[in-house]
C-alpha cells in the first residue's frame, strides 16, 4: 500500500484537494474509498504512523500498545461520583481502531433505531433505508458468522453454564477469512484474517487515486467566510511525535473521522461549540465493560479459538450485553491480583482460566474536556447504569460457578478470588465506584446527529449545524448509546453519509 509516511518527507507540505478525510479509521477510511472511487480528488491525514501488517503482525502484544494504542493504551475517563476510572483503548495508527478490536460486527439494534427514527425524528435512520448501506461494509470486510468449533474451550464452558440457568448464547458476527483462533485480534491480526481498513478500504482508497499520509496531526481546521475549507498542521517525525514540518491542505469539502474523543477536541480547538446547541463533547458514552474471570480444575487454555465468538443479550432488561473475550497471556498475567510471589502463583494458573466479559448499554454521561490545550474525558454513571454493576457481576459469577469453576474473580480492586459460599455474602451494591475495575473500546456521541441545531452537532446528512462544508463521519456522531461493539454500525453510518456526498456537487 503506497502511503506517504510524514517522517520521511522534508520540508512543508500544501496541497489542494476536493475532500479532506481527518482520520484513517473505520469510517475515514469508508469515505475515502468511497469518494475517490466517485472519481473525487481525495486526501487522507493520519495522526498515527503507517505499520504495514506484516508489521504489526510480529509485534508482541505490548509493542503493539506502544506503538498501535492512543497513550500506549492508558487513556482514562475520569470517573465521578460513584463512577470508577474506565480506560478507554483507542487506536493511533492508519486503520485506526479497527487494526485493535476483537472483530465482532453488530448491526444497529433494531429498538435504537426505532428509538432514533420515532423519539429523535431521524426518520430516515430505520433498518430498511439502511440495508443496502449494511449490505455494501458487509461484503467488503467478509462479515461472517464465527462458527460453534471456532469457540475457545473458555467460551464453551461459559456458555455450558449460561444454557444450565437458562441463558441464551448467540453466535457473534466477525470481519475475518479463514480466522485460524491466534487470540490476537486486539492487538493487530498476525495473520491478515482480520479484515480492517488497512487490508480492505484503504488499499482500494489509493487505487482510486487518493492520497494517504501518515504521521500528520492536524492543529485546527481553515475556516474561510464561515466555511470549512481545510486544515493545518504539524508532520511528525515518528514515536516521539516531534514537529517535523508543517502541513496545510486545502480542500473542497472536509470530512472530520477523527473518532468520539478527537473529533470534538478539533472542532474546539478550531473555536466552534459556542453555537446554539453547546453540544461539542457532551453526550459521551462508553459501554463500560467488566471483565470476569474463573479458575477450573482443568486446562483450559482460552487463547486458543475465535477470540470473541459467543454472546447474550438476555440480560438486556438490565442494560447488559454478556460478550466473549480473551486477553493475551502475557497482557492477562500483569492484570491478575497479587504482587511479587503471589502475582507469580497466579500468573502461572493462566492455562486454568476462563474470561468472558460484560457491558452496560450506558446513558450519555461523560464529556470531554479541554483545558489549557490539553484533552480529557469525565464520565459520571446514571444511576440506573450503576445499579446494573451489581447484577453483571453476580449474574456471571453464577454463570462461571455452574459451568464448574473453582473460583472467580470479580473486577474489584484488591479483592482477590471467591467461592461461592463468598459470593452469596459479597454487599456488592455497596462496592464503592472508585474499587471496580473497568474498560471500553466504544466511546461514542460526543458529536451526535440530530433534526436540530439546538439539540445536536451535525444534521441528518452528517454536515456540522456550526460549520458549513464540515462533515462528521465516526462513531462521535451516534445519538446514543448501542449496547452492543459500534464497528459495523459506525461504517454502515459513514457509507451513508459517503453516498450522500457523492451526490451532492462539490463547493466551486
Amino acid at each position: 500500500m503506497n502511503v506517504i509516511r510524514g517522517r520521511e518527507l522534508d520540508g512543508a507540505v500544501e496541497r489542494k484537494c476536493d475532500v479532506l478525510v481527518i482520520g484513517s479509521g473505520a469510517a475515514g477510511a469508508v469515505v475515502a474509498c468511497e469518494l475517490a472511487e466517485a472519481g473525487q480528488d481525495v486526501v487522507v491525514v493520519e495522526e498515527g504512523a503507517y505499520l504495514p501488517a506484516s508489521e504489526y503482525g510480529r509485534m508482541r502484544p505490548t509493542e503493539s500498545m506502544r506503538h498501535l494504542w492512543r497513550d500506549g493504551g492508558l487513556s482514562f475517563a475520569v470517573g465521578l461520583g460513584d463512577t470508577p476510572m474506565i480506560n478507554v483503548m483507542m487506536g493511533r495508527c492508519l486503520g485506526g481502531s479497527s487494526l485493535l478490536t476483537g472483530g465482532v460486527c453488530f448491526r444497529i439494534p433494531g429498538s435504537v433505531l426505532h428509538d432514533w427514527s420515532t423519539r429523535l425524528g431521524l426518520s430516515e435512520l430505520t433498518e430498511h433505508a439502511l440495508e443496502p448501506c449494511y449490505a455494501s461494509v458487509e461484503r467488503a470486510i467478509n462479515v461472517t458468522e464465527v462458527p460453534v468449533e471456532m469457540r475457545s474451550r473458555s467460551t464453551v464452558l461459559f456458555a455450558e453454564g449460561a444454557e444450565r440457568l437458562g441463558i441464551r448464547m448467540l453466535p457473534l458476527r466477525r470481519n475475518t477469512k479463514d480466522c485460524d483462533g491466534c487470540g490476537r485480534c486486539n492487538f493487530g491480526c498476525p495473520h491478515g484474517r482480520k479484515l480492517s481498513v488497512d487490508i480492505t478500504y484503504l488499499p482500494r482508497a489509493i487505487a482510486a487515486g487518493a492520497s494517504v499520509y501518515s504521521d500528520f496531526a492536524v492543529d485546527e481546521l481553515l475556516i474561510e467566510r464561515g466555511r470549512a475549507t481545510g486544515a493545518r498542521g504539524r508532520v511528525l517525525d515518528g514515536p516521539l511525535a516531534r514537529t517535523r514540518a508543517r502541513f496545510r491542505i486545502r480542500a473542497r469539502r472536509v470530512v472530520l473521522s477523527a473518532g468520539a474523543f478527537n473529533s470534538p477536541v478539533l472542532l474546539m480547538k478550531s473555536g466552534l461549540g459556542r453555537g446554539r446547541s453547546g453540544q461539542i463533547g457532551h453526550n459521551l458514552t462508553l459501554h463500560p465493560g467488566f471483565r470476569v474471570m474463573a479458575r477450573f480444575d482443568e486446562k483450559v487454555r482460552g487463547w486458543r479459538g475465535s477470540l470473541q465468538a459467543a454472546y447474550s443479550d438476555a440480560l438486556e432488561r438490565d442494560r447488559i450485553t454478556l460478550v466473549g473475550l480473551f486477553v493475551p497471556p502475557g497482557v492477562l498475567a500483569a492484570t491478575m491480583p497479587g504482587i511479587g510471589a503471589e502475582l507469580a502463583r497466579r500468573a502461572a494458573t493462566i492455562p486454568e482460566l476462563g474470561v468472558f466479559g460484560g457491558m452496560l448499554h450506558d446513558e450519555a454521561g461523560g464529556n470531554v474536556n479541554l483545558s489549557f490545550g490539553q484533552p480529557y474525558m469525565t464520565y459520571r454513571m446514571s444511576p440506573l447504569d450503576r445499579r446494573s454493576v451489581p447484577t453483571l457481576m453476580r449474574r456471571m459469577a453464577e454463570i462461571w460457578f455452574e459451568a464448574g469453576a473453582r473460583e472467580v474473580f470479580l473486577p474489584i480492586l484488591g479483592l482477590g478470588p471467591i467461592d461461592r459460599d463468598r459470593l452469596r455474602t459479597l454487599d456488592l451494591e455497596h462496592v464503592p465506584g472508585r474499587s471496580l475495575e473497568c474498560a471500553s473500546q466504544h466511546p461514542l456521541g460526543t458529536c451526535r446527529m440530530g433534526t436540530s441545531a439546538a439539540s445536536s452537532v451535525v444534521d441528518p446528512e452528517g454536515q456540522c449545524w456550526e460549520l458549513p462544508g464540515l462533515y462528521i463521519a465516526d462513531g462521535s456522531i451516534l445519538p446514543t448509546s448501542l449496547g452492543v461493539n459500534p464497528q459495523l454500525s459506525i461504517m454502515t453510518m459513514a457509507t451513508r453519509i459517503a453516498w450522500r456526498l457523492r451526490e451532492r456537487p462539490l463547493p466551486s
